[in-house]
């Protein structure tokens, strides 16, 4: 499945409780450069990025209160948003089928 970012397809996304453990430089290599960065902890997110499949699945991948500036080979857990607890679980099938 390959992946491209499309931030305004991502609106209303939800997290249904996927996560995944990854590195901020294995989700650019998957995915490139975050649609969102500023790692300086001073918010509750750091990273994000928000991704369209070729199927027309939406999701988003961001840290979740990390409050910290993240090391980039750093392994964190990672959230998982979706329209669906499905279209998370799927997203993070085809990520992990990448890694």
């Amino acid at each position: 499945m390959k992946f491209k970012q499309n931030s305004i397809a991502s609106v209303g996304t939800s997290f249904f409780g996927t996560t995944l453990n990854a590195s901020v430089n294995e989700l650019i290599q998957i995915f490139g450069e975050p649609t969102y960065e500023d790692n300086t902890g001073e918010d509750k997110v750091n990273f994000e990025w928000d991704i369209e499949c070729q199927d027309g699945t939406v999701f988003t991948v961001y840290d979740w209160k990390e409050y910290r500036s993240i090391g980039l080979d750093e392994q964190i857990e990672w959230h998982i948003g979706g329209m669906s607890e499905a279209d998370t679980e799927k997203a993070k099938r085809e990520i992990n089928n990448l890694k």
